[in-house]
């Protein structure tokens, strides 16, 4: 089983993650931030990724230090999970509609973090959450995960719509990428032998 279990305790947030990437899209996570909660739900039910989040974080100050921290750990929690990433698809991408939202997304399991976010969000809060931590947490997600991750905003109006579609277009292109490729089930998917540099 491909699963990983990740503690994050700081001052500033306690996080508990754990995700199996060979699950059914079930999740349970509780961050106190209501539509991050939402949009979590979405990466994993469309990744087909199990995933649970348990984080308690300084909410009296601001969301940001629990959204950048939960994209930390989910992101060090993929990495474990995937281990050498033998046998992995490595690419993925997905072009998604939602309304008036198009957005597409690209990734590399390469183990070299890179996000390219060229990413328009009309307001600046959906009900009370902050609209600009969206790439903050791809950009912690991405680091820890070692993903070279490509996000574009191809059409749209309508923040809430934008962003959500944003978390399932990454989730189906995570959804290709750790799935297994059958003909090459045991190998690592680069000419250089490893994908963790």
């Amino acid at each position: 089983m491909r699963t990983a279990n990740i503690s994050r305790n700081t001052a500033e947030t306690k996080i508990l993650v754990e995700i199996n990437l060979d699950g059914t899209g079930q999740y349970d996570n509780k961050t106190g931030i209501g539509f991050f909660d939402h949009m979590l739900d979405q990466l994993s039910r469309h990744s087909l990724i199990d995933i649970k989040v348990h984080a308690n974080g300084d909410l009296h100050i601001d969301d940001h230090h629990t959204v950048e921290d939960v994209g930390i750990a989910l992101g060090k929690a993929l990495s474990k999970a995937s281990g050498e990433k033998r046998g992995i698809n490595r690419y993925g991408s997905s072009l998604l509609a939602m309304d008036d939202a198009l957005v597409r997304c690209a990734l590399d399991m390469s183990g070299r973090p890179f996000l390219v976010w060229n990413v328009e969000i009309p307001n600046p809060k959906i009900g009370t959450f902050d609209t600009e931590l969206v790439r903050e947490f791809f950009t912690a997600f991405s680091t820890q995960a070692g993903l070279t991750l490509n996000i574009n905003s191809l059409d749209g109006f309508n923040s809430h719509h934008i962003v959500e579609a944003i978390f399932k277009s990454v989730a189906q292109a995570l959804r290709t990428a750790v799935e297994t490729d059958p003909r090459k089930a045991t190998e690592i998917p680069s000419t250089k032998g490893t994908l963790s540099e």
